[in-house]
């Protein structure tokens, strides 16, 4: 477990998915929360009837151990700078700021430890996804024990690869969102009522997932096994996969996240 009490500088939509998934397989309880947010989610609010402490005075502050920065990029260096000399000299910082440099965040808190984490939404329901990088050690160990409880979680060794861990990772969720919504729309351009085409694309999408997550083979060998020559599918994927399919498309699309992670560090 992660040194506790943990402070939560932010408890938006990736705090809040957080806050849930912790409640929900009981890695922290409320008790062990200090949440910093001037717009409490619903989560923070039921993490403070729970027991959290939810926006309490300074000296709360230099209790906790471990600090996760989950505010939005843009304003990181407002809130560390707020934050930094309160806390304990032994905190150590975990920040899921996309773009945001490990080096700068260690700085900024006054030369603690530090890991960067790049975590999808799904830890919500702990089915999360989260790429960790840290040099020191002990950041990286503390990364772990706030993730792992949530998350599928991947070492990142060198912190330049955190761009591309964004792109395809952190960022993709809204990739799977958008392909659904246009695979709805597809449907009802064929003649689908709107709830049938969302039934039938939001049920198929969830069953593949799940198929490739329970048998944990390769994506191509199963597409390979639902692809008869010839067949319908067959003719959908010529399209999916010519010059301007999937390929191409996912390229730009994932060399667009990592170019806009590089210029949020700045």
């Amino acid at each position: 477990m992660a040194a506790t009490p943990i402070l939560l500088l932010g408890a938006g939509r990736m705090g809040g998915a957080l806050i849930r998934g912790w409640s929900r397989v009981g890695a922290y309880a409320p008790a062990d929360l200090i949440i910093k947010d001037p717009h409490p989610s619903d989560e923070a609010r039921a993490a403070e009837a729970a027991g959290a402490r939810l926006n309490p005075g300074d000296e709360a502050l230099a209790e906790a151990r471990t600090l996760l920065l989950a505010v939005k990029p843009q304003t990181w260096r407002e809130a560390a700078a707020a934050i930094a000399p309160r806390l304990h000299a032994d905190a150590v910082i975990v920040s899921i700021a996309a773009g945001v440099r490990g080096a700068d965040i260690a700085q900024a808190f006054g030369g603690r430890r530090a890991a960067r984490v790049m975590p999808t939404t799904g830890v919500a329901i702990a089915k999360g996804v989260a790429s960790i990088f840290a040099e020191d050690a002990s950041a990286r160990a503390a990364a772990h024990a706030l993730f792992d409880p949530v998350a599928t979680t991947a070492d990142i060794e060198d912190e330049a690869q955190m761009d591309a861990a964004v792109g395809v990772s952190g960022s993709a969720p809204a990739y799977l969102y958008a392909f659904i919504e246009a695979l709805e729309a597809a449907g009802e351009r064929q003649g689908l009522a709107a709830e049938t085409a969302r039934t039938l694309a939001r049920a198929t999408i969830v069953s593949a997932a799940a198929l490739l997550d329970a048998e944990g083979g390769e994506p191509a060998e199963l597409r390979r096994q639902v692809t008869s020559p010839g067949g319908t599918t067959a003719a959908a994927l010529a399209v999916l996969t010519g010059e301007a399919g999937l390929g191409p498309l996912l390229d730009a699309a994932v060399e667009a996240a990592v170019r806009r992670s590089r210029e949020l560090a700045g």
